[in-house]
């Protein structure tokens, strides 16, 4: 399965001939002008630029005037996972994580990998715990560094037991 990965969100309205602002998820504009249709080819990109803020200001050919602009507020910005450029060695995308199992470098089912943040020192994956008694389990953190998630791979990821045993 090709799922959509999110790239942007409209995030308003920019001036009153239908461009859009935006928020970006990836690496910058440089990251999101490579491609050319978002939404399953719903939004077709004519005009990029950085907004100076770490944002941006697009246009596209399916809006023309401030009101359709505004009604995109919201809109998250998708391309098929397979459009995205192939990765070296030891790189992911977050949305390759998300949703896998997590199990202890001890063979212990941790839970799912729910959310990848970043908070400025490195990404940090946010694992949630089995559920217990029809109750979810419990959230923990644990950086995605080395010694504290020393394998991952498209079927799980393995947490050093002393990450694990921490939460």
């Amino acid at each position: 399965m090709d799922r959509a990965v999110t790239l942007a969100a409209i995030i308003g309205a920019h001036g009153v001939g239908g461009e859009v602002r935006l928020k970006l998820f990836g690496e910058g504009v440089g990251a999101l002008r490579r491609y050319r249709a978002f939404n399953d080819s719903a939004l077709t990109l004519e005009k990029l630029k950085d907004d100076g803020k770490g944002g941006a200001i697009a246009r596209f050919a399916e809006v023309s005037d401030r009101t359709a602009a505004e009604k995109l507020r919201g809109t998250a910005l998708t391309v098929p996972r397979s459009a995205l450029p192939p990765l070296g060695e030891g790189e992911y995308y977050h949305a390759d994580l998300i949703g896998l199992p997590a199990v202890s470098d001890t063979g212990e089912d941790l839970g799912t990998c729910v959310a990848v943040d970043n908070f400025g020192a490195g990404d940090v994956l946010e694992i949630q715990r089995p559920s217990v008694d029809g109750k979810p389990g419990k959230r923990f953190m644990v950086p995605m560094r080395a010694e504290a998630v020393p394998e991952w791979n498209e079927t799980r990821l393995v947490i050093a037991a002393i990450y694990a045993d921490e939460a």
